[in-house]
């Protein structure tokens, strides 16, 4: 199909039939402010809600108020659509739409377009009070032909003046219908997009935007010479189109969770954001801290007296609650703890993606400090990880990391509206009298289990210290006390790990390789992995949801294949830089754990350029060990 690449400003002279696709990908990139992102979520959830699959990454600048027209100030949102269930990002975007003629620069330095990318563009640069403006405009235009991508100029701004006074108030919208007649997307599902998303505002304001939606619309089928099709999925279920943080809040009110306290953080801060929105409702509370510290501190006051709390963060106030959470373990108080990781070290990359935590969860505390971790690995898992993580803090009495990513926070994906169940919910407070006899700290020998007394038991007084202590909870200095009281912490992460199953293998039970991933790779490692298997390659994958403990089974699974290799988004050594031998390269996190645990010789690929990994990238990598 060929692309017309004028400006256009009349109706084309002939139509192309609908396209009908498997799968596309669409970026809308803009300035910070200017509405891209609402855009494309309500685009992503009208096709959620026609049965198509989605995921979305939101493109969110490193600067709070970068200057306009730079590269530093590029905003957006990627969403990908398809006629299946979507688990990943993509490769290079198909169709974007720019606000302007510097953002896509932004994405072309990250690999996100291809030859024929289909940009359409706001033309009014063209037209610009300044000369620089509108020769940067010109120059733009024709490097985008010389890169072969596809370029239509739209009057964007022009039209939305038919219906506003301020086109950057409203021209989001007007590319939502735009984008709705393009991919053939329900013009009722899109008004009733908008009327949800403006609920809270007036009639008028809804009107307006659904008069810019039908506009948009129309303009499209007049104007544009393409349209494309993307079958929905045939399905009887109810669906729920969310993204990881907002499943995280509806997974805290279903596990029965009633304090979440937190610190602003990005990108963990709308966990709270959601959950003061509703948690009221539901008998919660959201206690805003002071800072990191006192946030942690407020969530384990909460946690022992009796209803376990809930404390959101990221990799810079992880470092901070460290002390604390010693103090969880060495208490034994359960407490919930989500870490949305996101580049780093210090304040690193804080809107970009990483999976660079994970060492400082395990092993970042004074003395030895063991905790149990888990990490979803889509929306739906951070909803239900959330009921199971508070099951087992209380039956540990323990501290349950969920360690998410940003890919995971904003990505939007339908799942399967859940059955709430009553035994997701905790049990009412135990204020039974205490047995005369029992200890607080009565370990069984084989699982390093106890009972845990809740403050108002009659009986059940004790001193709660982060010193070591006695099964009786007193201080104690003993050679012989130290030594057990590690191995009782130590020894009921082991009683956990006993209830764990074998991961399942994504492929065949053997083979030339086998990826190894955790989080929100997975999608993107099962999709690189069919595609070598259709050209023929012996590849499987392995996908770990518990890193600490880990599912039993991994060294006979290892055996089965030449090669094992982690994909991960943190840092590696690359084999052939200069100084790096087999002696002293760094390997990824997870393969450097797993090295340790097994004594395989895993390999790694990994990178940290702050973005969600491509399958092609991974696919690129797999042809290079398996031919």
């Amino acid at each position: 199909m060929e692309y017309h690449t004028d400006t256009l400003t009349a109706p084309m002279p002939h139509k192309t039939g609908k396209k009908v696709l498997s799968r596309h990908i669409v970026e809308i990139v803009s300035d910070s402010g200017e509405g891209a992102q609402k855009a494309g979520q309500s685009f992503a959830s009208i096709s959620a809600k026609m049965g198509n699959g989605v995921w979305t990454v939101e493109i969110i600048p490193s600067d709070i108020e970068p200057p306009p027209r730079t590269l530093q100030s590029t905003s957006g949102i990627r969403i990908r659509i398809g006629s299946d269930t979507v688990t990943n990002a993509g490769d290079e975007a198909d169709l974007v739409v720019a606000f302007n003629e510097v953002a896509p620069f932004s994405r072309i330095e990250q690999d996100a377009f291809k030859k024929g990318t289909i940009i359409l563009i706001e033309n009014a640069w063209a037209k610009h009070d300044d000369p620089s403006i509108r020769e940067s405009y010109a120059k733009a235009i024709a490097d985008f032909k010389k890169m072969e991508y596809v370029v239509y100029e739209i009057p964007m701004a022009e039209e939305c003046l038919k219906f506003v006074p301020d086109p950057k108030k409203g021209k989001n919208m007007w590319v939502l219908g735009m984008l709705s007649y393009i991919y053939s997307r329900d013009l009722k599902t899109a008004e009733d997009q908008i009327a949800f998303i403006f609920k809270k505002k007036s009639q008028a304001v809804i009107d307006s935007n659904v008069k810019l939606l039908n506009a948009g619309h129309g303009w499209a089928a007049e104007n544009l010479d393409f349209q494309f099709e993307i079958p929905a999925m045939p399905s009887d279920k109810e669906l729920l189109v969310m993204n990881g943080n907002e499943a995280f809040a509806f997974g805290t009110l279903a596990a029965g969770v009633e304090v979440c306290s937190m610190y602003p953080i990005t990108p963990a801060t709308s966990v709270s954001h959601m959950l003061a929105e509703i948690f009221e409702k539901a008998g919660g509370l959201v206690h805003q801290a002071e800072d990191e510290i006192a946030a942690i501190g407020f969530a384990i006051g909460s946690s022992y007296s009796g209803k376990t709390a809930l404390t959101v963060t990221s990799g810079p106030g992880l470092a901070l609650k460290t002390e604390f959470i010693g103090l969880a373990i060495m208490a034994e108080v359960p407490l919930l703890i989500i870490d949305v990781q996101r580049g780093g070290p210090s304040t690193g990359m804080p809107t970009k993606i990483e999976q660079g935590d994970l060492l400082a969860v395990l092993y970042g505390a004074a003395g030895d400090a063991p905790k149990i971790v888990m990490a979803p690995s889509t929306i739906e898992e951070c909803f239900q990880f959330v009921i199971v993580a508070r099951q087992i803090a209380e039956a540990f009495r323990t501290p349950v990391f969920l360690l998410s990513d940003s890919n995971l926070a904003t990505g939007v994906q339908p799942f399967e509206r859940p059955k709430l169940k009553a035994e997701w919910m905790s049990a009412p407070i135990d204020q039974s009298a205490w047995k005369e006899d029992a200890k607080p700290y009565q370990w069984d020998e084989e699982t390093g289990l106890s009972k845990r007394p809740i403050p108002g038991q009659k009986g059940g007084e004790y001193t709660l210290t982060g010193l070591t202590h006695t099964a009786a909870g007193h201080v104690s200095y003993l050679p012989e006390v130290n030594q057990r009281t590690t191995a009782m912490r130590s020894r009921k992460i082991a009683a956990f790990g006993r209830t764990l199953k074998p991961p399942k293998i994504h492929g065949d039970e053997e083979g030339d390789l086998l990826l190894v991933g955790w989080g929100s790779t997975r999608g993107a490692i099962e999709e690189a992995t069919d595609r070598a298997r259709e050209l023929g390659g012996k590849v499987s994958s392995v996908h770990l949801r518990f890193l600490s403990p880990m599912e039993p089974g991994l060294k006979d699974i290892f055996k089965r294949f030449k090669k094992v290799m982690t994909v991960e988004i943190n840092y590696s050594d690359d084999v052939n830089a200069p100084l790096i031998t087999e002696e002293n390269r760094r390997y990824s996190q997870l393969a450097w754990i797993l090295r340790a645990r097994t004594l395989v010789d895993i390999d790694c690929f990994s990178n940290v350029h702050g973005q969600p990994l491509k399958p092609r990238n991974i696919l690129e990598r797999i042809s290079e060990l398996v031919k």
